[in-house]
């Protein structure tokens, strides 16, 4: 049957399901039903017929997670893997340096998604994660990204910011948009953890429209702006170069409009 009783297809529905996974964890198959707001006996047919193709796995303790395969379609055909090759060479430079968390992060919606990132043992506490999201007002990679945006989709994103649990005003956020496209970089000190400091620098197209960021994240006592803003902005504007060379300036991002669901 192609739609449920809601209306939903079964695209939609495994897209729920799909999207229903925490990061890192697997998920017993009621929990996941639950997360994914569908009918355990809808999820137990899902759940196999996906596992049958190997985008699903399922143990003998009853727990489904994420199978090889998706991970495997997902990166063959991702529209960052132009990116991540090209920037990682300069990531690796950077942290060569700092020896600190270097990340890589695109704009989807009012969300930045982090594509890459790089750290090694010592390095501070950073919570961005590969693949995990972040709204853009916390995260110096937003930042950067909103800041470097046309002028309608930045209208868009402030017209579109509710009134967040941390208290941040969207007064405050047009003023850090607006000292950010200033001064060429993104900085936001211990918002989402008290010893951690983010830095982060557009990477450009040919329109001056931000593709991507380029971050680090610090411990206060290591900001030293004057040394870290030129090594990212260099490193920055090689990946643009690079990106330029391979014929992908920028057909990879994701940002596009912004949209509300009321729930």
């Amino acid at each position: 049957m192609a739609n449920s009783d809601s209306g939903d297809s079964v695209v939609d529905r495994v897209v729920r399901l799909i999207s229903a996974f925490p990061e890192g964890r697997a998920l017993q198959l009621s929990e996941l039903a639950g997360r994914a707001g569908l009918p355990l006996t809808t999820t137990h047919r899902l759940v196999r017929q996906l596992a049958g193709h190997n985008f699903l796995e399922t143990g003998p303790d009853g727990m489904v997670q994420p199978g090889l395969r998706l991970w495997e379609l997902a990166n063959r055909a991702s529209p960052a893997l132009a990116l991540r090759q090209a920037a990682l060479p300069f990531m690796e430079d950077i942290q060569q340096v700092l020896h600190q968390n270097v990340n890589l992060a695109v704009l989807d919606g009012e969300d930045v998604l982090f594509v890459e990132r790089l750290s090694r043992r010592g390095s501070v506490n950073n919570r961005a994660q590969v693949a995990g999201r972040m709204p853009v007002h916390v995260s110096s990679a937003g930042i950067a990204l909103m800041a470097y945006q046309d002028r309608l989709l930045q209208a868009q994103y402030l017209e579109h910011f509710g009134a967040p649990d941390d208290g941040t005003t969207v007064d405050a956020v047009r003023a850090l948009l607006s000292e950010t496209a200033r001064q060429g970089f993104a900085q936001l000190e211990g918002v989402v953890d008290p010893d951690t400091w983010g830095i982060a620098v557009p990477v450009l197209d040919r329109r001056q429209h931000a593709v991507a960021s380029l971050g680090v994240v610090v411990p206060p006592r290591e900001m030293r702006v004057q040394a870290l803003v030129p090594a990212l902005q260099t490193a920055a504007r090689g990946i643009a170069r690079a990106l330029a060379d391979a014929g992908r300036p920028g057909s990879w991002t994701s940002g596009g409009s912004i949209s509300r669901t009321d729930t």
